[in-house]
């Protein structure tokens, strides 16, 4: 099945005729800030929010090597740990602050909403991409199951292969890893044949992934396209800085179409700007129950 965007207007927008260049530059009120002010990851030790994203990501490239993250997808995919609703999925996250973001210093839900809302707004016909922004970083309630935030948030990257130019902190943070001096891990291809495909490629153990597994094993009525939003929407050296291309099959393109379109939302909605969430709640109710509804394992 093949979904379109219809816009505000009426006028249906085929996700394949948007120039992805002109997805990274939102109308003048849509980012709380210059847009040259978003992911600004450069060090300074004397901003507490900077060195703490910092300190996730070192931790992050030290430790994700390829036999941790097999090790943790062997773990998480029993879905064995929790059962809850969406819902109460999500209002854990009121819980939680992403230590990986330079961007806000906010309980994750309200991004959530957030993000949802600028969607809604924007695409108000299609309820299946409101329901994406909402529960894109559900899956970070791994950081309640005793996960350290390094194995949970930020963005992802390859492993099994050499690691790309295009990381945070690329040059610095993964001095540590022992993948770095493994030849079967630290080659342009590494494990992975030319042109295998964007959903053959090993990522960094996090949310989006777990996310995605659980929506598949909850048999979730969401689109195709919805859950390559959420399963790649952190993969930054690719969808951004267009790395991995030899990796690459030529139907990831369209992939990362939609990837694209749902980052303008992911990032540039972030503020400090609070919704009314208890008013929004019967509405976003209604598409759980639509699209991934009742007691969900996790």
């Amino acid at each position: 099945m093949i979904y379109e965007f219809r816009s505000k207007n009426g006028n249906t927008n085929p996700i394949s005729l948007i120039d992805p260049s002109e997805l990274m530059r939102p109308e003048p009120l849509f980012a709380s800030k210059p847009v040259g002010q978003f992911r600004d990851y450069s060090v300074d030790e004397n901003d507490p929010i900077k060195e703490r994203v910092r300190k996730t990501y070192t931790d992050m490239h030290t430790n994700q090597t390829f036999d941790f993250v097999k090790a943790k997808i062997e773990k998480y995919t029993k879905f064995n740990h929790l059962k809850y609703t969406m819902r109460e999925a999500l209002e854990k996250l009121n819980d939680l602050v992403d230590e990986s973001d330079p961007d806000v210093n906010i309980p994750n839900i309200v991004h959530a909403f957030q993000t949802a809302e600028r969607i809604r707004k924007d695409y108000p016909d299609d309820d299946w991409f409101h329901l994406t922004g909402l529960i894109h970083d559900a899956g970070k309630v791994l950081a309640f199951f005793d996960e350290p935030q390094w194995c949970v948030v930020g963005d992802t990257f390859v492993v099994g292969c050499e690691w790309s130019d295009n990381i945070v902190y690329r040059e610095t943070s993964f001095k540590n890893n022992i993948d770095g001096k493994n030849p079967k891990y630290n080659t342009k291809y590494g494990i992975y044949e030319p042109n295998c495909g964007l959903d053959n490629l090993i990522l960094s153990w996090g949310h989006d992934e777990y996310l995605y597994r659980m929506l598949l094993h909850n048999k979730t009525k969401l689109p195709p396209q919805a859950l390559a939003m959420i399963r790649y929407h952190s993969f930054y050296p690719w969808h951004s800085s267009g790395d991995y291309q030899h990796l690459l099959a030529p139907e990831d393109e369209e992939t990362k179409k939609w990837v694209l379109k749902f980052n303008t939302y992911d990032l540039y909605t972030k503020s400090a700007d609070v919704p009314d969430i208890e008013k929004l709640w019967p509405y976003y109710e209604s598409l759980i129950e639509k699209y991934i509804p009742g007691v969900l394992e996790w």
